[in-house]
């Protein structure tokens, strides 16, 4: 399938699947929907306490980089988990500009080393930042109470429909604790349901720039 590097509208850059007319992150700001989706909306009621996350759709490693950014700011202990059923290639990665524009050059290693860490191993970056990246299909994920927070980042509805169904959010209920949170930055009355089925309660709230609302689920 053909893929295109394209600069979205705060500078940085994300890759485009023109077969599936669907991108990596949105136009409006790959780093600003990061930014408001999962650290505002996420990352941010964890208040600092320890904590694991899976991150559904590792990609490009964005989400990734900017919460270890996170942990060191607020010297938070992550554990974190990327699924990924196919990788972004090595040199679509050196094209990615997310150092730069997050203006955090002396943190090239980290971006580098969360890249090429071994898939299926779990890579200790620091002491307060571990990452297990695991290669598979979102539908394969069998965990049971692992996590406090979920990323919710795979491809929009109109592109892949079945991975916001019942069935996989089923998956994310089992593998949030008690009291766990996801987000993502869709918003579709189909999608909340599913969520609902599932069992979680779920509530809008203001979207990232060029999306009005998006959702954030809780496991009570």
């Amino acid at each position: 399938m053909k893929r295109e590097i394209i600069t979205t509208s705060d500078g940085s850059v994300t890759i485009y699947l023109p077969e599936m007319k669907e991108t990596y992150h949105s136009k409006f700001g790959a780093i600003q929907e990061a930014y408001h989706v999962f650290i505002l909306n996420g990352l941010a009621l964890t208040k600092d306490q320890p904590i694991s996350i899976l991150e559904i759709g590792f990609g490009t490693g964005l989400n990734t980089f900017i919460t270890y950014l996170e942990s060191q700011k607020r010297n938070q202990l992550i554990h974190y988990t990327g699924v990924e059923a196919y990788p972004v290639a090595k040199d679509e990665v050196v094209q990615l500009n997310y150092v730069k524009e997050l203006n955090a050059e002396n943190e090239t290693i980290i971006f580098n080393q969360i890249h090429d860490a071994k898939w299926e191993q779990e890579f200790y970056i620091n002491e307060k930042f571990t990452l297990l990246k695991q290669q598979k299909r979102f539908e394969d994920i069998e965990d049971i109470e692992c996590y406090d927070l979920i990323y919710f980042d795979a491809f929009g509805y109109h592109a892949q429909p079945e991975l916001w169904s019942v069935e996989i959010f089923a998956k994310m209920f089992k593998a949030l604790k008690s009291g766990g949170v996801l987000v993502t930055y869709a918003c579709r009355s189909v999608i909340k349901k599913a969520m609902q089925e599932a069992g979680f309660t779920t509530e809008k709230l203001p979207g990232p720039p060029g999306k009005r609302e998006m959702l954030r689920a809780f496991k009570e």
